[in-house]
């Protein structure tokens, strides 16, 4: 199993208006094409303006193959159209965590 952990850092002032579209718009086509969400979440101390979403995946193949599969589609190339016109992410990260043997599972 792995997990994708993706970090979104916002100009100030353009995060909650972020969110708003990707919960109405964004994660829905998510869900459907990723699959399993870990958790989403923003900072509270520390680096403010970010926003980390976490995807588990069996393999890398399968999220290659989903990523793929949800670039692919025309609903999601309108959003990111739509997203990146918002100019609100002044960066992103995106890393690839792997549980070590004494991780709790994910449910």
């Amino acid at each position: 199993m792995f997990v994708e952990h993706r970090t979104y850092r916002f100009r100030p002032g353009t995060m909650q208006a972020w969110l708003k579209k990707y919960e109405s718009s964004g994660l829905p086509l998510q869900k459907k094409y990723l699959g399993r969400p870990v958790g989403f979440f923003t900072t509270e101390i520390g680096n403010l303006h970010e926003v980390v979403l976490l995807w588990a995946f069996d393999s890398l193949d399968e999220r290659d193959r989903r990523r793929s599969a949800m670039g692919a589609d025309p609903a999601w190339q309108t959003y990111m159209s739509e997203i990146w016109a918002m100019n609100a992410i002044e960066s992103q990260e995106s890393k690839i965590l792997r549980p070590t043997s004494f991780s709790p599972p994910l449910v």
